[in-house]
């Protein structure tokens, strides 16, 4: 018999573009771990509308990261792909979770705290919620680890809160996952300011190198990247920039960093900067050639994605049931 594999479960939002940040703190571990799990990856669009958002963006990216998914190398006979919404349970269980979740776990949460700040008056309920969502994203598959950046701990933690409590008021209903962390190049830091994390909510473009840029954007955004006055390269907290770009490179040309840093420990910025522009350019073009093929085949990414969610909506049913059950709702004949 084939042993079964422990599954996984982990999205991205659909807001802004993927970049390198993505790719290499979260999107590579998927790729290379794959065939450990049985997988699914989901687009969580429902998400992407707890801020502001233009409605015809929101469909174009949702579609963009499912086909980037594919062309950074996820294999379906490993993994499964869907979208959040095309699952209705993801919204029914949030309820259910809603109603046994404290306020002041919510409200305690880091991003809450930070995202409500930058909103004002116009933070809505759902940004206080998006937690619960997450976890009923996580519970409904009955994961034994979820891959996440170090930054996302704190939402499994509660995931794993709001699950223990669940079973401790109404019986044994959701597994306990474990966060599945990538040690290195969990956090590759914003190429205009080496001290904050690179993010497509940054304001500057110029801060992050997306996987669909063209090489002149490429070539554009490191040459303007931030670098200090020192020459030689090295890592060391003290020189954020220099110690980003080097693990950038390392991790592009799949070199250990230590190597990476006494090859150049005494370039100039001129010399190390048009090298990591090749490598950045040479790593990415095979992936954007297989994006611009699951783009343009016509109906080829749709039928993934309805095959994907009619596997998923199996499983999700499954758990949707019993929590169903075990709250005491009269379920229909």
């Amino acid at each position: 018999m084939t042993p079964v594999k422990p599954r996984t479960l982990s999205g991205i939002q659909p807001t802004g573009q993927l970049h390198l940040g993505n790719y290499l703190g979260a999107m590579r571990n998927w790729v290379a771990q794959q065939e450990k799990y049985d997988n699914y990856f989901c687009v969580v669009d429902l998400h992407a509308i707890t801020i502001p958002h233009d409605p015809q963006q929101l469909r174009a990216a949702t579609r963009a990261v499912a086909a980037l998914y594919l062309a950074c190398g996820i294999d379906l006979t490993h993994a499964t792909i869907f979208i959040q919404s095309h699952i209705p349970a993801h919204s029914q269980l949030t309820w259910l979770l809603m109603t046994q979740t404290p306020l002041n776990w919510l409200e305690a949460m880091t991003q809450f705290k930070e995202k409500s700040l930058r909103q004002g008056e116009n933070v809505g309920a759902g940004l206080l919620n998006y937690p619960v969502l997450m976890a009923a994203d996580i519970l409904l598959y009955q994961p034994h680890a979820v891959p996440v950046g170090a930054d996302q701990k704190e939402h499994i933690e509660i995931t794993r809160d709001i699950a223990r409590r669940f079973n401790s008021l109404y019986g044994e209903t959701f597994r306990l996952p474990e966060p599945l962390i990538q040690k290195e190049g969990a956090r590759i830091m914003s190429l205009t300011d080496g001290t904050k994390k690179m993010s497509k909510s940054d304001e500057s473009d110029l801060s992050r190198i997306n996987l669909l840029d063209a090489p002149d954007e490429i070539q554009k955004k490191i040459k303007k990247a931030k670098t200090d006055p020192i020459r030689g390269l090295t890592l060391d907290p003290k020189r954020p920039e220099s110690t980003n770009l080097l693990t950038i490179y390392a991790l592009l040309t799949s070199q250990a960093l230590e190597s990476v840093a006494q090859e150049f420990a005494i370039s100039g910025w001129g010399q190390f900067k048009p090298k990591l522009t090749d490598a950045t350019i040479a790593f990415l073009e095979p992936m954007q050639e297989r994006y611009r093929h699951f783009t343009t085949e016509p109906g080829y990414l749709e039928a993934i994605l309805k095959q994907g969610a009619e596997k998923a909506h199996a499983l999700a049913h499954e758990t949707l049931y019993q929590a169903s059950t075990n709250l005491g709702l009269l379920l229909p004949p």
